[in-house]
């Protein structure tokens, strides 16, 4: 299985604290996940962010329905986390989400491992783009959000 790795950095002109606790509420990642994956938060009611706890989501991708569980797997407020797939469109898909306190604000950064069916091909033809495209959108609604 090859893997591949995405990585990314914004700087957000607020401290960790206001950072970190936007970060932690799984109900504001439909906010920063664009309309055309369709994405929604299915796992009932208000989620405690810990090692072990489980999200379930429901997307389309390219028109095709999923459904998606998020495992978090480290948790260590409010520097880092970690969310690995255990059901979705990915063979794997392991994501670092860092904040560091830099200039009075965050620099926040993510960094993917994952691995797709159909290897480089389909990175190459779909998967990247995809993941590119979403890491874009999510840059620009986190500048508006925290302006």
């Amino acid at each position: 299985m090859r893997v591949f790795q995405f990585e990314c950095e914004q700087f957000l002109p607020r401290p960790v604290a206001e950072i970190f606790p936007f970060f932690a509420d799984a109900g504001n990642l439909q906010a920063i996940t664009p309309d055309w994956l369709s994405f929604e938060v299915v796992t009932p009611g208000q989620i405690e962010m810990k090692p072990g706890t489980l999200i379930d989501y429901r997307l389309r991708v390219h028109g095709i329905p999923l459904k998606w569980r998020t495992l978090i797997r480290d948790w260590d407020p409010p520097h880092r986390f970690v969310d690995e797939q255990l059901r979705g469109p990915y063979r794997q898909w392991i994501h670092e989400h860092t904040f560091t306190g830099q200039d009075g604000g965050t620099l926040a950064r993510d960094k993917v491992r994952y691995a797709v069916p159909g290897g480089a091909f389909i990175n190459a033809m779909f998967v990247r783009r995809d993941v590119e495209r979403i890491f874009a959108f999510r840059r620009q609604r986190l500048s508006q959000l925290f302006a």
